[in-house]
């Protein structure tokens, strides 16, 4: 069965016994806990040995799983004491982005050989890594998430985070684009997206349901796929206080939640 989470990111501004108790609270099974430098760090890469025990305390007390980390860069100085985390904290998937430039030959090349290289290192510590499809990067639509899952068939450890909203903002349907690309599909992040971008809009217009993108037919094409790995909702943007993020949490739960359940996913 399919198990929905949060990435903590939504909760950036609360520590992360509070993000795990709301999240908890709006019945989500699990969390994808952020390690993006900058933005988010629930999980501090540089310290994370010792945070270990009160993060699989806090889990434990909450019944939830970790179902992912997203750390955002291709940088071996992050991703080696990420995988290292989750190998020690039974986190499944390790999340990036592709950085380099949209519509760059070059520059997509360097990126399959960093998600190679460190692919490798993943496995090794019994951790998928998974790269998505981002706007203005080197990796930005189908085509180019094909290509990539072409040149790296094969390769232990290498999984695709299917976003519907990047997807939707290079001017594709998503519920269209999911089919071609899910057999290597090893995570989803999920979110609604306002208009056609660059930006997927304010956090609350990135609510489930609340945007443009048809996340009920994204959610059944899924499904008809036979994907069964995590769906973490991952929205960003502003600050928002406690209230606002489990509004924004709840609400996407209740949507999720229903088509699943009609769909006999949960």
């Amino acid at each position: 069965m399919i198990k929905l989470g949060v990435n903590s990111v939504l909760f950036k501004t609360l520590p992360f016994s509070e993000a795990a108790r709301l999240t908890a609270l709006c019945g989500y099974d699990g969390l994808e806990i952020a390690a993006i430098q900058g933005m988010c760090e629930h999980l501090d890469l540089d310290v994370w040995e010792r945070q270990k025990d009160e993060l699989l305390a806090i889990m434990g007390d909450n019944n939830l799983a970790f179902l992912a980390t997203e750390v955002a860069s291709l940088d071996p100085g992050r991703l080696l004491p990420a995988f290292a985390a989750c190998q020690a904290l039974g986190i499944p998937v390790v999340n990036v982005g592709p950085g380099g430039k949209q519509d760059d030959q070059a520059s997509l090349d360097a990126t399959v050989d960093r998600l190679a290289e460190m692919a490798a290192v993943a496995a090794a510590h019994g951790v998928t890594l998974c790269v998505k499809a981002h706007v203005g990067a080197a990796i930005h639509d189908t085509a180019t998430t094909l290509y990539v899952i072409e040149q790296l068939r094969g390769v232990e450890g290498f999984g695709i985070d299917m976003d519907p909203s990047h997807i939707y903002r290079a001017g594709e349907r998503p519920e269209e684009a999911l089919p071609p690309v899910l057999p290597a599909t090893r995570h989803i992040h999920i979110r609604d997206c306002k208009g056609p971008g660059p930006s997927p809009g304010i956090p609350q217009l990135q609510t489930c349901g609340r945007g443009d993108i048809n996340l009920d037919a994204y959610l059944k094409a899924m499904v008809a796929g036979g994907y069964d790995g995590p769906v973490n909702l991952e929205v960003i943007g502003p600050e928002l206080t406690a209230e606002e993020a489990v509004a924004i949490a709840a609400e996407s739960y209740g949507y999720m939640n229903a088509i699943l359940g009609r769909l006999q996913a949960r």
